[in-house]
C-alpha cells in the first residue's frame, strides 16, 4: 500500500478523523496539505485555511492549493444541530464544488467522501438525491433545495444519503473523464470532538436503542487507515464504494 511522494489534500484536518487522516498518511510519506476554518495542531506540508461553505471561499482556497494533487479526502462536516443551510453547504454542496474544481488536477488520482452509516436508507429516497445530484452548480443546488426543503430533524441523514447517491452515481463517468477515482467510507458513532452532536441529533432513545448492537464508538485512527488505502495504489481498481467502518453495526440490520 503506497502513498509515498503523493499530494493528498485533506478537509477538516484539524480535528478528529481529519488530523489522523493526516498523521498516517505523512507516516507513510505522502506530502499532506490540509484545509480547515481552524488552524491545525499538528505538522502538515501545506495548510489553507478556509470556510467551506460558500463557492466564493472555495474557490479561494482552490486557488491555494497545489497544481498536481494526487488524493483528495474530503473529511470535514458539520453536525445535524447545525442550521439546515449550513449542513447542505458544507456536507454536500461545499464537497461536490470542490471536488470538481480539482478534478482537472487530479489524473490518476483518488477522492474519499466521508458518509455515514445514518445514510444506509439513501434507496428510499433515490429519486429526489438523483435530482439534486443533477443540479450544476452550487447555486442550482440552493435553488432546488428550497423548493424541496429537508426537515431540520434529519438534515444530517439526507445529506449523507445525497452524497452517497452522488459518489454512485458519478464515480463512473469521473473515473472513465478523469482516470480520477471516487469513494465513500461510511464510520458509524466515532469518538471525536462532534460525538455528542450526534447524541443530541439522534436522541437519547435511538442511542440507548443501538447500545447493544456494537462494542463501542471507534476511535478516529481505527477509521483513517482505511482512508489511507483509498487514497494509495492499492485501491486502483476501486471506485463507486460506499465502505462501512463500522465495527459491524450496519450489519446487524440485516
Amino acid at each position: 500500500m503506497s502513498v509515498q511522494g503523493k499530494t493528498i489534500v485533506i478537509t477538516g484536518v484539524s480535528s478528529g478523523i481529519g488530523s489522523d487522516a493526516a498523521k498516517l498518511l505523512r507516516l507513510q510519506g505522502a506530502r499532506v496539505i490540509g484545509v480547515d476554518r481552524n488552524d491545525p495542531m499538528l505538522t502538515l506540508d501545506g495548510f489553507v485555511k478556509a470556510d467551506l461553505s460558500t463557492p466564493g471561499a472555495i474557490d479561494d482556497a482552490i486557488a491555494q492549493l497545489p497544481e498536481r494533487i494526487d488524493a483528495l479526502c474530503n473529511i470535514a462536516g458539520v453536525p445535524g444541530t447545525a442550521p439546515v443551510d449550513l449542513v447542505a453547504r458544507v456536507n454536500y454542496l461545499g464537497l461536490r464544488h470542490l471536488t470538481l474544481g480539482l478534478l482537472d488536477r487530479m489524473t490518476g488520482g483518488s477522492v474519499v467522501n466521508i458518509s455515514s452509516i445514518l445514510g444506509a436508507e439513501w434507496p428510499a429516497r433515490l429519486e429526489p438525491h438523483r435530482a439534486l445530484g443533477q443540479t450544476t452548480s452550487f447555486a442550482d443546488g440552493q435553488a432546488w433545495l428550497a423548493q424541496h426543503p429537508v426537515p431540520q430533524e434529519t438534515c444530517y441523514q439526507y445529506f449523507k444519503e445525497a452524497l452517497i447517491v452522488w459518489t454512485y452515481t458519478q464515480s463512473q463517468p469521473i473515473f472513465m473523464q478523469h482516470n480520477v477515482r471516487m469513494n465513500c467510507v461510511a464510520p458509524g458513532p466515532v469518538f471525536t470532538p462532534i460525538l455528542g452532536d450526534f447524541v443530541q441529533m439522534l436522541g437519547n432513545e435511538r442511542v440507548e436503542k443501538d447500545a447493544h448492537r456494537m462494542k463501542r464508538p471507534a476511535f478516529s485512527d481505527e477509521v483513517a487507515p482505511v482512508i489511507a488505502f483509498l487514497c494509495s495504489d492499492a485501491s486502483r481498481w476501486v471506485s463507486g464504494i460506499n465502505l462501512p467502518v463500522d465495527g459491524g453495526l450496519a450489519s446487524t440490520y440485516i
